[in-house]
């Protein structure tokens, strides 16, 4: 069995999901694990629709509910001549019941509501993408990922329980009659069925997991770029496709910010030696990149990842005493508290320096949770750069008119934090 996984990108119109259609034809006699997002930016929408009701703007909450509803009607009439198809009324009656949460009473914890309604985003669209296909060919069929996979009850950043969603898989996979499954990603559940997400851009991990425990022959992700590259072409020029890289290398890319590939899709992957193509669902005959175990390629072309809005942030224990062990368990408990999250770290003897994102909102947190015991001083609007396989010669391409304020060096790696200059 092959897994695909389709993006929001890649599902957003009627046409695009023709073009779906299209893809999945040309393997006609192999059996398919579909994995589809929600529909071009409906996550965002649905997010908007959860803060709606915690704000009690039931107006709003409408208002937004019968756009998202509108949205994908409108992806429907072009996709089916016949208007009595059950689809209509389906949706229908999942947007209707998503309308009622407004005359519920709100749970504290926002989210596991959060979970129960921006999940819906990915199962319009998989009932949507399946109801289509089932109108050309009789053995495709609709698979519900908040049976089969299985996670904790840790809302928003579920954790999976590999052991009981291979179980749950092996039951699922037992239906019959169907060659190509249609699901969900994104989304879980909880032992006592609540849904869960896997956290956001979780799609391709859903893809990994499902690889994983069906032992797959590959997974492939569909996107709009024609594999993967060696920089984001919006902060980059003459970007180079990477055709062959190893696991280790896609998993250090990941971790250190290319967004191609959510972090955690790699490494079951990795235990199973399943390779992972990245291709274009624009032209699906081009060969695109191909992730697996052979570290022979990576070296060949250095890969540029750019992270933006940085802040460099300097510690310093106010006596003046040595940053030592305990200084810092207690400066990492608060930024976790912050949600900050850390890119670079560095000490001397007297001061911790560390390059973090984090918004104005968890800034200030943290310097009220710090400035009792410590100094802090900070720059921000800063950017960040980090070159994997690096020569001097990309390092002044990527620094030239910038002021660098950190850099840290390992064999394969250059991680630069700097500014333009003339900024204050």
């Amino acid at each position: 069995m092959k897994v695909f996984k389709f993006g929001g990108a890649s599902v957003k119109t009627a046409s695009a999901v023709k073009n779906v259609k299209s893809i999945l034809d040309g393997f006609a006699k192999e059996k398919l694990f579909v994995v589809v997002s929600a529909m071009g930016k409906t996550t965002n929408a649905m997010e908007a629709i959860v803060s709606a009701l915690y704000d009690k703007n039931f107006d709003l909450f409408c208002e937004l509910v019968e756009d998202r509803k509108s949205f994908h009607i409108e992806i429907m009439d072009a996709l089916f001549e016949d208007k009595k198809n059950p689809i209509f009324e389906e949706i229908n009656t999942l947007f209707e019941d998503l309308k009622l949460m407004k005359k519920d009473r709100l749970v504290e914890n926002y989210n596991f509501q959060y979970d129960q309604i921006v999940s819906l985003g990915e199962v319009l669209s998989s009932k949507i993408i399946t109801a289509y296909l089932s109108t050309f060919q009789d053995d495709v069929c609709w698979r519900d990922a908040r049976t089969f996979i299985r996670t904790n009850n840790d809302y928003r950043k579920a954790e999976v329980d590999w052991e009981k969603t291979k179980e749950l898989m092996d039951i699922e996979l037992n239906q019959p009659n169907c060659r190509v499954s249609i699901t969900q990603g994104f989304v879980g559940h909880t032992e006592e069925g609540f849904t869960t997400t896997l956290g956001r851009e979780g799609s391709d991990f859903s893809a990994g997991i499902i690889a994983y425990c069906t032992n797959a022959e590959s997974v492939t992700i569909w996107k709009d770029v024609p594999g993967m590259l060696n920089a984001d072409p919006k902060w980059f020029e003459n970007t180079v496709k990477l055709d062959k890289i190893s696991f280790r290398e896609a998993i250090e890319l990941a971790y250190y910010g290319a967004s191609v590939i959510h972090p955690k899709t790699i490494k079951p992957l990795q235990n199973k030696n399943i390779p992972l193509y990245i291709k274009s669902f624009l032209a699906p005959a081009e060969p695109g990149t191909v992730i697996q175990a052979s570290t022979e390629n990576d070296a060949l072309v250095p890969s540029f990842i750019f992270k933006v809005n940085q802040i460099l942030l300097s510690i310093c224990p106010k006596d003046f005493s040595f940053v030592v062990e305990e200084n810092l368990s207690d400066i990492f408990k608060k930024l976790a508290l912050s949600g900050a999250h850390i890119n670079v770290m560095q000490n001397s003897a007297v001061s911790f320096s560390v390059c973090i994102d984090i918004d104005n909102f968890g800034l200030n947190r943290l310097i009220d949770l710090l400035k009792d015991e410590y100094d802090i001083k900070y720059n921000d609007n800063l950017e960040l750069v980090t070159i994997r396989h690096y020569d001097q010669k990309t390092i002044n391409r990527v620094t030239k008119g910038r002021e660098i304020l950190m850099e840290q060096k390992t064999r394969q790696t250059v991680r630069i934090v700097m500014r333009n200059l003339g900024e204050e």
